[in-house]
């Protein structure tokens, strides 16, 4: 890499407006994720984290704006050039997606078949060695059936990593798993990050897991980002979202109630005279 390409953001959005058809989920997006980073994207229920996952991966286009990876908008990529770029990306699916009729071995092997045409021993090498950086060497045997969900989640890691990618992005990592798997798991993204120089981008909601190991955090609501900064940062903001997200609070600018809309109460007129 030269020394030009070293500064440049791995993953940029720039006044980025995301959605489907006519529909803006996220407006005025801007963030930068550079390598070495662990930048955590997070939000509630349906803030738009997943569509920020698919804008990144180039599944969506930007509505107005742009995405850039590896320096290349994403809009203007030819199908030929998005698989290229992708193969320079992991991705690590909420539910792991790992292939059950095939083993541990053979589900962190399969990218490598894919998409190489490295030799069998360089396969077994490599595949070990990356199932021992998630500590499960000693389970490459074992069928999908026979692990457990924790196990299952650093399969799928090592699987995201074995191509060393320069971009991983994790959608919800620490959904469903239990306090100890939680810290594994985080501290496994957070090594692996360092010793891949990768950026590593979480798509999350978690956050005690995920302040422990970020760099930066970007935090989105209400169709758009609403804070970005450090954890310290955002741990001492006076936003009153940021402080409502953060602590979990029941009352704040998220309310309980569903806002009632002009087709609500058109709604329930109908209904009445019914």
């Amino acid at each position: 890499m030269s020394a030009a390409n070293i500064d440049q953001p791995v993953l940029k959005l720039s006044a980025a407006s995301l959605g489907y058809g006519d529909f803006t989920v996220l407006a005025g997006i801007d963030i930068e994720v550079y390598r070495g980073q662990v930048v955590a994207m997070m939000g509630g229920s349906g803030s738009g984290k997943t569509t920020l996952l698919r804008a990144a991966t180039g599944q969506i286009r930007a509505q107005a704006g742009q995405v850039s990876a590896f320096g290349q908008d994403l809009a203007h990529l030819n199908e030929h050039a998005l698989r290229a770029v992708r193969k320079r990306m992991g991705v690590l699916f909420q539910q792991g997606a790992l292939f059950t009729d095939l083993n541990v071995f053979e589900n962190v092997a399969f990218p490598l078949r894919e998409h190489t045409e490295v030799s069998e021993q360089q396969i077994f090498q490599r595949v070990l060695d990356k199932l021992d950086a998630v500590g499960l060497r000693a389970a490459a045997h074992l069928s999908i059936a026979e692990i457990s969900g924790g196990m299952a989640r650093r399969v799928a890691l090592a699987r995201a990593i074995v191509l060393e990618p320069e971009l991983i992005l994790y959608d919800e990592p620490f959904a469903g798993l239990d306090p100890i798997s939680m810290g594994i798991t985080a501290q496994l993204i957070r090594h692996l990050t360092d010793q891949l120089n990768c950026a590593s981008v979480l798509i999350t909601h978690d956050v005690q897991e995920s302040f422990a190991i970020a760099d930066h955090v970007c935090l989105v609501g209400q169709g758009k980002l609403i804070a970005q900064g450090t954890p310290t940062q955002l741990s001492a903001s006076a936003d009153p979202f940021v402080d409502q997200f953060l602590h979990g609070r029941p009352d704040g600018p998220i309310a309980f109630h569903y806002p009632e809309t002009p087709a609500f109460k058109a709604w329930q007129t109908a209904k009445k005279s019914a």
